[in-house]
């Protein structure tokens, strides 16, 4: 079985802003790398075998300073890369929800084609790990879809916000992903 702890990436000045990131290449401000050090402190005592991350920078920073200390095998998977939003993305809620009242953003991705690139990523993780534990770093947006698309998703309200540092837990059973765990942020309160 392979069981997937998720990581949404720590903060970012955009994230304070309210702006959207999609596949702006933002980096992590200090809050963010703080966030970062103590997700690395969560999975001290947790037996995994890699790490993974998105190939934008919030989450490549995100992982490394995990990895500083965890000292695991590290891979970059594009298919985790955050949506891309269009002409949106550095945009504030408030100027989005003016301008694209129904979020129907010029030249975003299609959800059918972010579906299709998770589902190959995990794909490769399951592959490369049929029986491992592994760490995944990722984006809000890929999170949210890719909750979408296992089962057991009750467990996880539409409306519910990820905390960045936030930990998920999916796991493989009879060729199905099921959600054990959604945005675990105890680690964070604790610091």
């Amino acid at each position: 079985m392979t069981k997937i702890y998720i990581v949404r990436h720590g903060e970012t000045d955009w994230n304070c802003e309210g702006r959207l990131q999609g596949g702006t290449d933002t980096t992590l401000n200090d809050r963010g790398k703080q966030q970062a050090t103590v997700c690395r402190n969560y999975f001290k005592k947790i037996k995994c075998d890699a790490i993974f991350t998105s190939t934008l920078q919030r989450a490549m920073l995100t992982a490394t300073i995990m990895n500083e200390e965890l000292k695991l095998p590290f891979f970059q998977l594009r298919e985790f890369a955050e949506r891309t939003f269009g002409v949106a993305e550095g945009m504030t809620y408030e100027e989005r929800v003016k301008v694209y009242p129904h979020k129907e953003y010029p030249n975003q991705e299609k959800i059918e084609q972010l579906k299709e690139r998770i589902a190959s990523g995990l794909l490769k993780i399951h592959d490369q790990y049929p029986d491992g534990n592994v760490i995944l770093v990722t984006h809000g947006a890929v999170i949210h879809t890719l909750f979408s698309m296992v089962e057991n998703p009750e467990i996880f309200p539409q409306s519910a916000r990820l905390s960045n540092g936030g930990v998920s837990i999916i796991h493989d059973r009879d060729g199905k992903w099921w959600l054990e765990k959604y945005n675990q942020i105890q680690h964070l309160l604790n610091k």
